[in-house]
């Protein structure tokens, strides 16, 4: 039961954070206020309205108690706990964002403390046979669960879970809800049980889904992203990023994953403009990530961009220089073997220019042959000469011209 007195703190929080100046005074009222509920035992008992997590204080205020109660008790057992503060506490239209951040938000915040399956099935049993069994109690708590595996990068252990875990069936026809299907294909690309193409088509059913999220969103390229190597991976990423970045351009984890995307692809020049705007887009403060770490992150993946361009712009200098060295031995190769051609056309020649010489000078010292006659024998002898010099020459010509086509 609550007391009394706690209706008048409610409505005195609500108060305080309503006349908040500035984002830094709402974020410290919050934390106090937030820290207050959480050391009396108290929830919040304010309705959220809105999923503006920016300049909503009553949800801001929520969200640092929730995030207290999980860093407490990392369990399934206070993810069923927040999720029926979530349906009793926030409006309808606006649970499905609030809901999905949270149990993927505390799921990363709490990684380090993963649930044996004994533990998780002892909390099942709980929630399916206690007052309230409803599937969206079940279906936040498997989000939460499967959050931190899919945080960890256990694959094998998030495909397993969402599969067979008596939690994940518990949750009825959201299962087939997109953002389920988008942790199965984040499951699928780090499985080696599992081919590419199955992963692939699991992505592209959850991305296009209808009412697609900014957590289906977020899941499906870091699924892509972390993904083991196939064909087309580079390109499959970089187009649904673009198309994510198009739809949500103040977000800096779509523009990492973009330039990524752009890197596998070697695009250098693009991939650098998007980290960039990564870095610029990144905000100094918050409760969720830190800021320190995500920078550190962006900036590894910026010098990767410039070591890898640095490096394919000395292949290409390379396989430049190679070509050149190919082209000169061709033309060295080519002089090599016409040149004892050439010496055969030059013998042809100068053997045939003596024979000439030879036989005219005998025609001209024989005496008993009239001018005339001499002329013509001369002339005849020249002929034939000749005609055998051109026919050694285009003999050797047409012989080599085969072997080069050959």
């Amino acid at each position: 039961m609550t007391a009394p007195s706690e209706g008048n703190m409610e409505k005195t929080i609500a108060a305080e954070l309503a006349n908040a100046t500035g984002s830094r005074e709402l974020d410290r009222l919050c934390e106090r206020h937030a820290q207050r509920l959480f050391d009396e035992g108290v929830e919040p008992d304010f309705t959220v309205e809105s999923a503006d997590f920016a300049g909503d204080g009553l949800l801001i205020c929520a969200d640092r108690y929730w995030r207290l109660r999980f860093l407490d008790r990392p369990t399934v057992e206070t993810a069923t706990r927040c999720a029926r503060w979530l349906a009793a506490h926030v409006a309808s239209e606006v649970r499905t964002p609030i809901a999905e951040k949270w149990s993927l938000g505390y799921a990363f915040i709490t990684r380090d403390n993963v649930e044996s399956g004994a533990e998780v099935e002892h909390a099942t049993g709980a929630l399916v046979n206690g007052v309230d069994n409803s599937a969206e109690i079940a279906y936040f708590a498997t989000l939460y669960h499967a959050g931190k595996f899919r945080a960890n990068f256990n694959c094998e252990e998030l495909g397993e879970f969402l599969n067979s875990s008596l939690l994940a069936l518990a949750a009825g026809e959201l299962r087939t809800g997109s953002l389920f299907v988008a942790l199965e294909s984040f499951a699928a690309f780090g499985r080696h049980s599992v081919t590419s193409e199955h992963a692939v088509r699991l992505f592209e059913k959850a991305w296009n889904a209808p009412g697609r999220t900014l957590a289906v969103i977020d899941i499906c390229l870091n699924g892509l992203w972390w993904s083991r190597p196939f064909d087309r991976q580079g390109e499959l990423l970089r187009t649904h990023a673009t198309e994510a970045v198009q739809q949500y351009p103040e977000n800096h984890i779509f523009f990492y994953r973009l330039a990524s995307a752009h890197r596998i692809c070697e695009e250098f020049d693009e991939a650098l403009r998007s980290i960039d705007t990564a870095l610029r887009l990144l905000p100094a403060m918050g409760s969720r990530g830190s800021h320190g770490q995500l920078q550190e992150q962006y900036l590894a993946e910026r010098n990767a961009i410039r070591t890898e361009q640095g490096r394919a712009r000395w292949v290409a200098e390379q396989q430049e220089l190679l070509a050149e060295l190919k082209a000169e031995n061709a033309a060295l190769r080519d002089t090599v073997q016409s040149s004892p051609v050439r010496m055969v056309e030059v013998v042809a020649v100068f053997t045939a220019a003596i024979a000439f010489a030879v036989g005219s000078l005998q025609v001209t010292l024989n005496g008993a042959l009239s001018k005339g006659d001499r002329f013509v024998l001369i002339a005849t002898l020249g002929a034939g000469l000749l005609l055998f010099a051109l026919l050694i020459v285009g003999l050797t010509w047409f012989m080599t011209r085969v072997r080069r086509r050959r």
